[in-house]
């Protein structure tokens, strides 16, 4: 008998020991667990684009963009949807991702990098970003924009939004080489967008152009060498994107050129680089080059002529004097946007002197109007 009280002294000796350390182990895992789960639930302290921007949560959103109603809702692609909202009593842009696309937190993380220490006029100005969760415990992430009124460079050339004059076209050919110049060369990191085309051009309350949407944008951290092959996927949009980035090149500046000079051709005729007439190596490019110079008004803008006509004049001279510079102005466009499509990358015109050719043509353009509108007097008898 003294020996089964001394054997289960024994062993209960030897048991305690291990059921209280798995009992700590348990408790220990069970705390990391509740903390990691809060930690889930809990929203960001911060902005994901750094202190200096304020902070918004997911719930602000819910109530600025009225749930993220269908009336609020202003585009969507492939990465996620934009609303109108009303922030602090301002009205806003917010870009929600669609996290189910592979890609969009790449892209969130792309913009959040791009936008967090880049100021332009000519640039869609970001306002905070948000990383958190929504009412399902689903991860949330969104950007908030400043609003542009006038809504998307594309629906102004569908005619969605009304028809835009040559001079209107020339100054948002203008802002976005300035967006460009300011992106490639006065950061001090050069950024490439990658995706420039119309829909990512907004217009403000003065028609003023802004770059968007940097989902795709990549800074350029090592010299740059074209022809070298990258293991990133082919950036941006068909009919806009660089032809060798199809064929694995790396991100560049000169990329960013032709899609510009696309946008350019776009502008003065119309026509999309998607648009049905274009066949295997006869594309919007060469329907531009071809009709240079004698046959330019031909490939125009239709609604280029509807411009002419509303314009009112009385002295003759000075009507055939504004259709020649119109004319001339429509050329020297269409002339840029040639030189910066060139296939080969070396060939493109370096932005800085579009922007000097562009502004030259706009200021020929102008000064016909001016002395349309205010003739010169003639001598007093």
């Amino acid at each position: 008998m003294e020996k089964k009280k001394r054997s289960l002294s024994h062993t209960l000796k030897l048991v305690i020991p291990v059921i209280s350390a798995f009992a700590g182990v348990l408790i220990m895992v069970t705390g990391i667990y509740v903390a990691c789960t809060r930690k889930k639930m809990r929203p960001s302290s911060g902005s994901p684009m750094g202190e200096s921007f304020i902070k918004v949560s997911y719930q602000q959103l819910l109530k600025a963009t009225s749930g993220f109603s269908s009336e609020n809702l202003l585009g969507s692609g492939s990465f996620g949807s934009v609303f109108k909202g009303i922030l602090d009593g301002k009205t806003v842009a917010v870009k929600v991702l669609n996290l189910q696309h592979r890609a969009a937190s790449k892209s969130f993380i792309a913009e959040c990098k791009s936008l967090r220490n880049i100021r332009h006029r000519n640039l869609v100005g970001i306002i905070t970003a948000c990383s958190s969760i929504d009412y399902s415990r689903n991860d949330f992430r969104a950007l908030i924009y400043e609003f542009m009124p006038n809504g998307s460079l594309d629906r102004w050339l569908n005619g969605i939004l009304g028809n835009m004059s040559l001079s209107q076209r020339v100054a948002v050919a203008i802002d976005v080489a300035h967006a460009l110049n300011y992106l490639h060369h006065e950061c001090k990191t050069p950024i490439v967008h990658r995706d420039l085309k119309p829909s990512n051009i907004l217009l403000d309350q003065d028609m003023v152009a802004h770059v968007g949407d940097f989902g795709l944008a990549k800074f350029l951290t090592q010299p740059q060498h074209p022809n070298q092959s990258s293991t990133i996927g082919i950036g941006g949009t068909i009919g806009y994107a660089a032809p060798e980035y199809g064929q694995g090149s790396q991100a560049s500046t000169a990329g960013d050129v032709y899609s510009y000079g696309i946008l350019l051709l776009e502008l003065m005729t119309g026509k999309k680089p998607t648009d049905s007439i274009f066949k295997e190596d006869y594309n919007l490019h060469m329907y531009s080059k071809t009709a240079i110079p004698d046959q330019v008004l031909q490939i125009a803008d239709p609604t280029l002529e509807e411009d002419i006509l509303t314009e009112e004049a009385d002295d003759r001279r000075a009507i055939q004097d504004t259709l020649q510079r119109r004319k001339e102005c429509i050329i020297s466009v269409v002339s840029v946007g040639v030189s910066c499509s060139n296939l080969l990358p070396q060939d493109r015109m370096k932005i800085t002197d579009a922007i000097s050719m562009l502004q030259s043509s706009r200021d020929n353009l102008l000064n016909a109007r001016n002395r349309r509108n205010h003739p010169a007097r003639g001598a007093q008898g």
